[in-house]
């Protein structure tokens, strides 16, 4: 203890004596943290925009059209398919989804929207906060989820106007808002939901696709009734059912395009943030210890242990480093209030716990090669008297 206590005063002491030069460690420390965190950020708001609704669905299972690679775009199912999943043993329930693209153009800056047709009460269909369903049929009425609202401004109870392309010509639809969800991102684009008939006379079509009126699903949400056999489902629904591919919901996300080559990107950009970090905090304790090679002499030639020049050594690394973080984290949060909601930023409470463990680490790791240098400092040597 009395070593302990030794160690943490010559740390702090040197730590106070020479306040300018820490805390201009810290600042660069401080810089490094902002710069993970927002990595952190980045990254989380870019899987959030791509796989948000996905990621929300009350599923277990996705069924896709054979061969589709469980692309969602790629699929296309026959409506039969549905009622064949339902009658499943073990599932609980399906929903069919319907996807595609729309534009907003009631607004003042067009807003480009994922339209997802769903099936009130079965999956697919998120759950409100504000308002009601929309009607079954071609009801013209319209869900929307956060991200919309906070990027155009619209309400429930508002009319907005579409714009979709039917064959070689721009049409515009009218729908009413009559129902708010909690975000639900799909392809970086804000969501709307609407009814299956709906959608389908809404969507952006072709020549060909405007021949027939009948709603294809691109994917079916299945939820279970035992959510813990996935396993055993996916086998039954594969045996049971012909042409169609069967996943679970990471496999689905993982299979969005572009989705695991982005996060990649920029999972490997905080890596190599952190190993400058390591190098900077590394580079800057070595120079200090090489400076006072003299004074830790004469430490070791009174009596003082390996043990409390390393420990003090420790304590000085990791003071700073923690000062720099929390001097970081604290320009992350205020620069982050000031940020639109356009921008993809979520500051996620585990991401960014991980993320500040992992700079309070790189301080030690970084120092390591100073600590082991000042323990094996020979007293003799260092005043020059061997």
């Amino acid at each position: 203890m009395k070593t302990l206590y030794l160690s943490a005063y010559l740390a702090l002491k040197e730590v106070w004596r020479n306040r300018g030069r820490f805390l201009l460690v810290s600042l660069v420390i401080a810089l490094i943290t902002l710069l993970v965190l927002f990595i952190a950020a980045l990254g989380e708001g870019l899987a959030n925009g791509n796989r948000q609704y996905v990621a929300n669905l009350n599923a277990q299972l996705i069924v896709f059209l054979d061969k589709s690679d469980n692309i969602i775009s790629s699929s296309r199912l026959e409506i039969n398919t549905i009622r064949a999943v339902r009658r499943v043993e073990g599932v609980a329930d399906a929903g069919p989804i319907y996807t595609s693209t729309t534009q907003i153009v009631s607004i003042k800056s067009p807003l480009k929207v994922s339209l997802i047709g769903a099936e009130p009460e079965h999956s697919g269909m998120p759950p409100l906060l504000e308002g009601r369903v929309f009607h079954t049929g071609d009801s013209r009425e319209v869900v929307i989820d956060r991200n919309a609202a906070l990027r155009s401004g619209i309400k429930i109870g508002d009319e907005i106007t579409i714009r979709s392309t039917q064959g070689t010509t721009d049409e515009f639809f009218y729908l009413r808002v009559v129902g708010l969800t909690e975000g639900q991102s799909y392809f970086f684009q804000p969501t709307l939901f609407v009814a299956p008939n709906t959608w389908e006379k809404v969507r952006p079509q072709s020549e060909a696709d405007l021949k027939d009126d009948t709603p294809y699903p691109n994917i079916i949400a299945v939820r279970l009734m035992d959510p813990k056999e996935i396993g055993a489902m996916r086998a039954s629904l594969l045996t049971k059912i012909p042409n169609i591919e069967v996943a679970d919901i990471p496999t689905t996300i993982n299979a969005i395009p572009g989705y695991s080559a982005q996060q990649g990107t920029v999972q490997t950009q905080g890596v190599f943030t952190l190993l400058i970090g390591i190098l900077v905090i590394g580079g800057f304790f070595q120079i200090q210890i090489l400076q006072k090679v003299p004074q830790i002499g004469v430490l070791k030639a009174i009596g003082s242990s390996n043990t409390a020049v390393g420990a003090a050594a420790v304590i000085q690394i990791i003071v700073v480093t923690a000062i720099g973080v929390a001097i970081g984290g604290g320009m992350t949060y205020l620069f982050s209030l000031g940020f639109p909601p356009t921008i993809p930023l979520v500051f996620n409470g585990s991401s960014s716990l991980i993320a500040i463990a992992a700079l309070l680490l790189i301080g030690p790791i970084g120092g390591l090669v100073s600590i082991i240098y000042a323990v094996r400092i020979e007293p003799l040597k260092a005043l020059r008297l061997q």
